[in-house]
């Protein structure tokens, strides 16, 4: 029964992606108005301080070419994968972009996907390119060494910041060290989550957005957020990218201690959101219940614990863990689907950042992507990206 459900899911999107392409230009959907059609932006629009404030640019063009690819795997019709081809043109020159740790979120669902589905070699050289951005971008301390979010890396306050997303970049870096049989990729990504756990991660297993460190030292300066309710508030799309990225850590080390990790990131998560499965856009928001949603959290998470579950070398845990995987997914077909043919997006009631008022109570383009990754390890496993292997106990 969930299969078909499932199914039905990745034909509507397939249908929404053929509909919505002449419309675009040269330009790629992130956000969803009011109205219910898409907001675009260029790909090249790069990330960089404007006016001393911090702009994240176009991070989402990546998964609008990823969403064509599971089209593609879905239907078996070859426009799909044609009309990815000529939007990765159109994304491709970003893969030099040394301002930002987004090339990950770019490239991953890209680039490495189209490579893993076609075998061409451009495909692959192209995620190269963004992961030697990427690790570029580690910061050594004397307590460790951490890759910096945002900016130029010889501006200081790009060099000192960090955010819990970056987790959620690192499985560009996981896959460039297998394709390029260089190992320091993992080595990089590894000390990333290593000084992540130390820093982000709060004693109750909550999260921070974002950090502060003293370069000189490698001491937390202090935790804040950008798009969370407050600073120790607990920003579920955060703790989202969080149990991502340890997941997919847990992956390309063969560590059982991030998986447990990952776990515990999880059950706190779960016991916030509770039997819902999709939480408020902020745990700690003081108007709940009378606060927006956020579904593309729910997505990430579904994601997430299908990786899990695969993982895991517990045949009890594993199960739970997809079991739960399968709930999530199951919620957001039958109650946040985009079925009316005016909202373009594909999941409803997603939320990018309330404290910026943009994309609240829409579809948010990362959030349809990881629906549909999601979906696509359920009943299409495999053909997205590899299975993981389940860890030696």
């Amino acid at each position: 029964m969930t299969d078909r459900l499932f199914l039905d899911a990745l034909d509507l999107c397939a249908r929404k992606l053929l509909e919505d392409e002449p419309t675009l230009g040269v330009s790629f959907p992130y956000v969803t108005l009011p109205s219910g059609a898409w907001a675009t932006m260029p790909a090249s629009v790069s990330a960089g301080y404007r006016d001393g404030s911090w702009s994240h640019g176009n991070w989402f063009c990546g998964f609008w070419v990823g969403l064509l690819l599971i089209a593609y795997l879905r239907t078996g019709d070859e426009k799909y994968l044609h009309l990815a081809d000529q939007r990765l043109l159109l994304v491709a020159p970003r893969a030099g972009d040394g301002n930002t740790h987004d090339v990950g979120f770019i490239f991953y669902p890209s680039a490495i996907a189209a490579h893993h589905i076609t075998g061409d070699k451009r495909y692959g050289d192209l995620a190269l390119r963004a992961a030697n951005q990427l690790r570029r971008r580690l910061i050594m301390t004397p307590k460790g060494s951490y890759i910096s979010s945002w900016g130029p890396l010889e501006d200081e306050r790009g060099r000192r910041s960090s955010a819990i997303d970056t987790m959620a970049n690192l499985p560009l870096l996981y896959w460039a060290a297998a394709y390029d049989s260089d190992a320091s990729f993992v080595l990089a990504g590894e000390a990333h989550a290593t000084m992540t756990r130390t820093a982000f991660i709060r004693s109750d297993y909550s999260t921070y957005h974002a950090i502060e460190f003293d370069v000189a030292t490698g001491e937390r300066r202090r935790g804040f957020t950008f798009q969370g309710s407050a600073d120790e508030s607990c920003w579920p799309r955060g703790q989202a990218w969080a149990i991502y990225g340890y997941v997919r850590t847990a992956e390309a080390t063969g560590k059982r201690e991030y998986l447990e990790l990952a776990e515990m990131l999880a059950d706190y998560y779960l016991r916030r959101t509770g039997p819902d499965l999709v939480p408020f856009w902020d745990f700690d928001d003081p108007a709940i219940p009378n606060a927006p949603r956020d579904s593309s959290a729910s997505a990430i998470v579904a994601s997430a614990l299908l990786d899990l579950a695969a993982l895991h070398p517990d045949d009890q845990s594993s199960t739970k863990w997809r079991r739960q995987a399968f709930d999530i997914l199951a919620v957001l077909c039958r109650g946040y689907l985009a079925t009316e043919p005016r909202h373009r997006g594909l999941l409803r009631d997603g939320c990018y950042s309330k404290p910026h008022n943009e994309g609240v109570a829409s579809a948010v383009m990362f959030g349809d992507f990881f629906f549909a990754e999601a979906l696509c390890g359920a009943v299409l496993p495999g053909r997205l990206r590899a299975t993981p292997r389940r860890l030696r106990s």
